[in-house]
């Protein structure tokens, strides 16, 4: 006895249950004799999926995220106006004792793992962090002639500050407190090179003893800029109190990049009139009574430290003496005129027909000037020397006096107070 297989299920999109087999009424009636058994259970119905579901499960068996998008990692990449993050602050790692072990720098409740990441922004290369090279230069100070003289050696591992990786740098020295012009002093420009050797010697005029124990020198290594202003890369300081007098002193110090400000430079400013008087400048002056020929000799040898008068910070100094009281034309002269400087050599000399009794009573009236063309000239500072003076003039002056046929040098400051009385600034 055969059975009638069913007619095969409608194709559908999605899977279906076969429906089940009835026997046909012909085999049913042609089989009489047939037992009726009871019908197999319908086979469990599958669940029904979309094909993009059935990807979705096979490619990500997790839950669904959204895709990050490129300006969660830049943030000053989104079309709307966001608030700055807030500045990075670097830790820093001393050596505690923590549990018992040194130089782990954890804190109790993290773990070593979570600080890794901290550890490395602390390495970060920012400006303050990078190497910026050394510098090597050696200091000697002449007390007998008032000199302090600087060499400068060389550099070694310079910051690269230019596109080719290189830089061109030069040494600029200043003298800290004072005006930054005033003793500004400048090696020569090396170009193209990170360890430049300039074995140049610089020197500071009208450098006494106590200037060595107030002073501090600047020493800024920079890169010279055709097209754009120069650019710092670094610095050393020495307090000049820790430089004995004749030593030749060499020193290799690392650059560091230290707070540029007026304030900082000019830090020991409200120590009173000394740094005021200081500031105005100081002037070299030798002495001479020659008896042979009965005159006095006066010889304006250099300037230091002066003050700026023009607006290019510099000014156009000479120098008028004049011998009190006053003995007409013949007691008054002027040196000549040395342009845009604030350190002006002059080495000029003049004399003065006047006996040693006569000498003895007058005063010596020096003064100097900046020059203006069509204005009035601008006073700088001036000094007295003779027997109303007091300090160092009058020592000055009775030397003169005392050792005669001798040339005698002394620095003087330059005060507000040396102005010529009833002169007119020409």
């Amino acid at each position: 006895m055969s059975l009638s297989k069913p007619p095969p299920p409608p194709s559908t999109s999605h899977l279906a249950i076969p429906p089940a087999s009835t026997p046909s009424p012909s085999s049913s009636a042609t089989s009489p004799s047939s037992t009726p058994h009871p019908a197999a259970p319908p086979p469990p119905s599958p669940v029904k999926i979309s094909m993009q579901e059935h990807f979705a499960i096979n490619v990500c068996p997790g839950p669904i995220l959204p895709i990050p998008q490129i300006s969660d990692f830049f943030p000053r990449f989104h079309d709307y106006p966001c608030t700055p993050p807030p500045p990075r602050e670097k830790k820093i790692l001393k050596e505690e004792t923590f549990n018992g072990e040194t130089g782990g720098g954890f804190k109790e409740g993290e773990k070593k793992g979570e600080n890794d990441g901290d550890r490395e922004e602390m390495f970060d290369s920012d400006d303050e962090d990078t190497y910026l090279g050394t510098l090597e230069f050696s200091l000697l100070f002449d007390q007998e002639n008032n000199c302090l003289h600087c060499t400068i050696h060389k550099a070694k591992g310079l910051k690269a500050m230019d596109s080719n990786g290189l830089a061109d740098p030069y040494v600029k020295l200043h003298l800290l407190p004072g005006a930054s012009k005033a003793n500004k002093l400048r090696t020569k420009t090396l170009k193209n090179t990170l360890n430049p050797v300039w074995n140049e010697t610089l020197v500071y005029h009208g450098i006494t003893g106590a200037d060595m124990t107030t002073k501090t020198l600047r020493l800024c290594v920079c890169d010279m800029d055709r097209l754009g202003r120069n650019e710092f890369i670094g610095e050393v300081r020495v307090a000049l109190k820790k430089l004995k007098e004749g030593e030749n002193k060499r020193y290799n110090m690392g650059l560091e990049r230290i707070a540029q400000n007026k304030e900082a430079n000019n830090q020991l400013v409200e120590q009173g009139a000394v740094v005021a008087e200081e500031e105005r400048g100081r002037i070299l002056v030798s002495l001479c009574y020659n008896t042979e020929k009965g005159c006095l000799l006066v010889g304006i040898i250099r300037c230091a430290h002066l003050a700026a008068m023009d607006s290019n910070g510099y000014s156009d100094p000479f120098v008028k003496i004049i011998l009190q009281p006053d003995m007409g034309k013949k007691s008054k002269y002027k040196t000549t005129v040395k342009k845009k400087t604030l350190n002006p050599e002059f080495n000029e000399e003049f004399s003065y027909e006047v006996t040693l009794d006569q000498l003895a009573k007058k005063t010596l009236e020096i003064s100097v000037w900046d020059y203006d063309l069509g204005m009035s000239n601008d006073f700088i500072g001036g000094v007295e020397l003779g027997i109303n003076a007091t300090g160092q003039k009058l020592r000055h002056w009775f030397e003169c006096l005392k050792n005669k046929g001798k040339k005698v040098e002394y620095w003087h400051t330059l005060t507000q107070q040396g102005a010529p009385s009833g002169d007119k600034p020409d």
